[in-house]
């Protein structure tokens, strides 16, 4: 590998609603695309594993569009699912982790699905496949994985890529290094993930997906446990009808219809005084967490950075602004940064400057 050579990556990032793929010289994006999927259409697939040749041909005519053969590319880069946990890095997709990506617990993640296609590319094309920093980056400090049960301990599952890749820029923005800074990071989207970063590692974070932290447009948050255990033996609901409703069916979307923030803040603007609760409230409790994680810091926070589809919105992060910017500066990312940090993490590796890790 040449640090002088330049590298044709191509990205892929499947979501739970949508599908973005682009196509990076080195680390500079040459084309990109963002497929959204009907939610109607996803719901028809039983599965996530059932999406594959859906999400596959996006990539396929992605490629045709842009006229690049995958005989051009010099790897293929994505997200990874829900696999073991492992540390912070870029990591080749060997043949383990390509079974793990196609397992029952991966899949209950849109993003085992650009690991697996990513292999399955590449094999074919005889050229590496990589995932960086995936979902389940567990860098947590021992404290925080008792729960108060024996036998549940708390897991690290979360925006590990749009977070570390947020506060690698705030760093440099600020004339930093990501490793010398305490930050708190929200990942404000269909779900919600506020982790505090302590030089470089991860020590504490909600597990989105599985049920902790503030609510979101789409997943419960946090619950009061008598009341779920009581739902739950209720008869009246299956155990994948309860795990749908607290990671697809809860939140904004259960109590206004939609989760979509623009459409909730419409309602807003014409009057509903419900659907103005609703915001403040899931502001509120996203505030309340970070809250928790200035005590994991010892009270010692260099920023709070917020990024995610939800920090385009003045109104939302402004309730979260003028409860914490006495703490510490608040600084917002819209959106994510997960296409330039994969292509970045294959980057760092392809020029040498990074070396490969391995799945075991």
């Amino acid at each position: 590998m040449d640090a002088n050579s330049v590298y044709k990556i191509l990205v892929l990032n499947p979501g739970s609603t949508s599908t973005k793929l682009g196509l990076y010289e080195n680390d500079k994006m040459i084309n990109e695309k963002v497929i959204r999927h009907n939610r109607k259409e996803l719901l028809e697939y039983e599965t996530l594993l059932e999406q594959k040749p859906l999400r596959e041909k996006c990539v396929y005519d992605f490629l045709k569009e842009i006229d690049v053969s995958f005989d051009e590319l010099d790897t293929v880069v994505s997200r990874g699912g829900l696999i073991r946990p492992i540390e912070s890095g870029t990591y080749t997709i060997n043949s383990l982790m390509y079974n793990d990506l196609k397992g029952s617990v991966a899949t209950l993640h849109a993003s085992a699905l650009g690991g697996v296609i990513a292999y399955e590319i590449a094999k074919k094309e005889n050229i590496p496949c990589y995932v960086v920093d995936p979902v389940v980056v567990d860098e947590l400090d021992t404290r925080a994985r008792l729960t108060g049960m024996p036998g549940i301990e708390r897991k690290s599952a979360f925006h590990a890529l749009n977070q570390k890749a947020v506060a690698r820029k705030y760093s440099n923005d600020i004339g930093t290094i990501y490793e010398n800074g305490r930050y708190i990071v929200a990942h404000m989207g269909g779900g919600i993930s506020i982790g505090a970063h302590r030089y470089g590692r991860v020590v504490d974070v909600n597990d989105a997906l599985c049920g902790e932290g503030p609510f979101s447009p789409e997943r419960t948050g946090t619950l009061p446990l008598m009341g779920l255990i009581r739902m739950c033996y209720s008869g009246n609901y299956s155990e994948k009808e309860v795990i749908e409703l607290v990671t697809k069916n809860g939140g904004m979307i259960a109590y206004l219809g939609t989760n979509n923030l623009k459409e909730c803040e419409r309602m807003i603007m014409e009057g509903d005084e419900f659907a103005a609760l609703v915001l403040e409230t899931m502001a509120y409790q996203v505030s309340k967490d970070i809250g928790a994680m200035i005590a994991v810091l010892e009270g010692r926070v260099d920023a709070i950075l917020l990024t995610g589809g939800l920090a385009y919105s003045n109104r939302f992060t402004s309730e979260i602004k003028h409860r914490l910017d006495m703490i510490a500066p608040v600084v917002t990312y819209p959106g994510e940064m997960e296409m330039e940090a994969l292509a970045e993490g294959a980057y760092r590796v392809l020029s040498g400057t990074e070396l490969v890790k391995d799945y075991e």
